[in-house]
């Protein structure tokens, strides 16, 4: 660990609780998600704590980048850590949008317009995700290769959307892939924002006091997306890295695809994801969550000792888990009330 990181990393938890808890305070009558059937919780809970750990994370994250800066020594050249101009130019767009989305809604179509957009970005900065199988054919192939970084990113956003549903489930998987893909990637200023995270996990574990809202995910799964592609166009170490978000990438694409095989339409708000299903099965919150953050460990211990091995048969144990899962769901009954808090199902 860059120990120039770690005064930071503890502001940046600190700051996190701090405004997270501000915001709490101020919205506690305001933006509010209010039960109804779809939801997962059963009592009103402010939303838009997620703009408390950007906030944590702009503050405290430019502070590391300037102090790096003017004491180059704390931050060794060989640390591929992202530009921060770059950085902020993405995330910045998906937090307005995402708060103006919790205070008055904004149509899908410009909300992905505005994804896209901070897709190209995201690729203009750091390059097309390593897909060296497309190198042979020439300009195609790198028309080919922007195009799927730029679907794979707002992938990646709105399943990072989709899955925000449960107290702690997405802010404490993805601190830990933000922990790994620190250390892993060698970009540490992600620590910061995983230090963030921790913050706001204050206020969000279960019983949630506050959910951290579209404005949150979408920029957790932009970050992970930018940690991804910043990794020099090494293959290798990309499509092992990447293997870290299946807990939560294999869970929305599996309910995607159940959805289409049952002519759902796709865009219409539910709660038949794995995670919501185990929860309506009678799982707490937390162990819910709690799972989903067990299976990333593993998955982490499996990249960082087998390297892409170890990412395929992370791949095998995922798709295992959901075929248990899905005997398990399909064994028990579905109509468990729900827990005193949690939150609202997104599409």
């Amino acid at each position: 660990m860059n120990f120039a990181f770690f005064v930071p990393a503890i502001a940046s938890f600190l700051l996190g609780v701090l405004v997270v808890g501000l915001i709490k305070h101020q919205f506690s009558q305001k933006l509010l998600d209010i039960p109804n059937e779809r939801s997962s919780h059963t009592q009103p809970t402010p939303r838009g704590g997620g703009l408390g750990f950007i906030i944590a994370f702009a503050v405290t994250g430019t502070f590391a980048s300037a102090l790096a800066s003017y004491f180059p020594q704390l931050l060794p050249s060989q640390i591929a850590t992202p530009n921060p101009i770059c950085l902020w130019l993405i995330l910045t767009p998906l937090a307005i949008i995402g708060i103006i989305d919790d205070q008055r809604g904004v149509p899908a179509n410009v909300r992905y317009l505005v994804q896209l957009a901070a897709a190209g970005v995201a690729i203009a900065g750091f390059g097309s995700f390593p897909q060296p199988w497309l190198t042979n054919f020439g300009i195609v192939g790198q028309i080919l290769a922007i195009a799927l970084t730029a679907i794979g990113i707002t992938a990646l956003i709105n399943f990072y959307n989709f899955m925000d549903g449960l107290d702690g489930l997405v802010a404490g998987v993805t601190a830990v892939q933000l922990v790994f893909l620190g250390y892993y990637l060698n970009q540490p200023l992600f620590w910061l924002l995983a230090a963030a995270l921790l913050g706001f996990l204050w206020w969000n574990w279960s019983p949630a006091k506050i959910f951290m809202g579209d404005a949150g995910s979408t920029v957790l799964g932009a970050s992970v997306a930018i940690a991804v592609l910043n990794t020099n166009n090494d293959p290798l170490q990309a499509w092992s890295a990447l293997a870290v978000t299946l807990p939560l990438i294999s869970d929305a694409t599996y309910t995607l695809i159940r959805r289409l095989l049952r002519r759902e339409n796709i865009f219409k708000a539910h709660r038949t994801h794995l995670y919501q299903r185990l929860q309506q099965a009678g799982w707490s919150h937390a162990q819910v969550a709690s799972t989903y953050i067990a299976a990333t460990s593993m998955i982490i211990v499996a990249i960082t000792n087998l390297g892409l091995i170890g990412s395929w048969l992370s791949l095998v144990g995922v798709a295992c888990g959901i075929a248990i899962g899905e005997l398990y769901l399909r064994s028990r009954p579905s109509s468990v009330p729900a827990p005193k808090s949690s939150q609202l199902s997104n599409v």
